[in-house]
């Protein structure tokens, strides 16, 4: 099952994304439950997927169209309301070593908050403070219990879904000191989407081939499986110090190819076009504009 958030009449929902490739809809959930579940992150914590998922099966019977189209739908961010978005950095020896840094001991772990994240198909905002806003292709892991001293072997059983992350990364601001923050959260500079897909249709998720292009040309390629720390020793580190909560957000870390490292470097500058594409689990696009 695909799950998007978005708005409809001004109003914020979240649906069923149902239907062929070539003409996608949306079951408005968030409607045909009577806001129920006002959004996502309700629909999470109540555990109630298996339910939102019948109920699109029953109003799609008989051939009946879904609520509206999925073109030209404007999308929010899949978790437009995380409780917390957890990063984690240098994940991928490839890009440990084109940043010159020491192989980690544990995960480096940093976060994220939901103004700097934008939907798929909205533009990421390149701020007026700098001209070195770069990309990075990453899987997102969306929580859907709460879990807290999870073990590894205990750890998928708590996440909802996966999508695509674009952990846009400001990289003077990121490196003003050895804090990552304020060069990871400047508005609308990071993509979430376009969808959480649960994970009976994903398999394993540390067989994915993850790619990151810019106006086309692929500048990051690699595979899940190729993370330092995977995502069950992730969530059992994270789970250690903090429970994660239904609506949680991992992103996983970005393989090695980002623009700072280039020779030149290459960022993301007005009226280009960065997608990152997951095996599997989608593919999001974003447009770059000056904010």
């Amino acid at each position: 099952m695909k799950v998007v958030s978005f708005v409809r009449n001004g109003k914020s929902s979240y649906g069923v994304v149902s239907g062929p490739e070539s003409s996608l809809g949306i079951v408005d959930m968030g409607a045909r439950l009577g806001g129920k579940y006002p959004d996502l992150v309700a629909v999470l914590k109540a555990g109630a997927l298996a339910e939102v998922a019948a109920a699109a099966q029953e109003a799609l019977k008989g051939g009946v169209a879904p609520d509206l189209k999925y073109d030209g739908t404007t999308l929010l961010p899949v978790v437009p309301n995380p409780g917390k978005i957890v990063c984690v950095g240098v994940n991928y020896d490839e890009h440990r070593r084109e940043m010159g840094r020491e192989p980690p001991g544990q995960p480096t772990i940093f976060v994220r908050w939901a103004e700097s994240q934008v939907a798929h198909n909205q533009p990421l905002l390149k701020p007026a403070e700098s001209d070195k806003l770069d990309y990075e292709a990453e899987l997102a892991v969306i929580i859907g219990k709460t879990g807290y001293k999870v073990s590894e072997a205990d750890a998928y059983g708590i996440i909802a879904g996966y999508s695509c992350y674009n952990d846009g990364s400001v990289r003077d601001w990121q490196t003003h000191t050895s804090q990552f923050t304020p060069g990871k959260n400047f508005v609308a500079t990071g993509g979430f989407g376009p969808w959480m897909i649960t994970p009976d249709e994903v398999g394993d998720p540390q067989k994915l081939d993850i790619q990151s292009r810019l106006n086309g040309q692929v500048m990051q390629t690699s595979n899940t499986e190729l993370m330092t720390f995977n995502i069950r020793k992730i969530i059992k580190y994270v789970t250690t110090f903090i429970p994660l909560q239904p609506g949680d957000v991992i992103a996983t870390g970005t393989p090695g190819g980002v623009g700072t490292k280039r020779n030149p470097p290459v960022y993301m500058k007005d009226g280009d076009l960065i997608e990152i594409e997951i095996e599997k689990v989608g593919l999001l696009s974003n447009p770059v504009k000056n904010a």
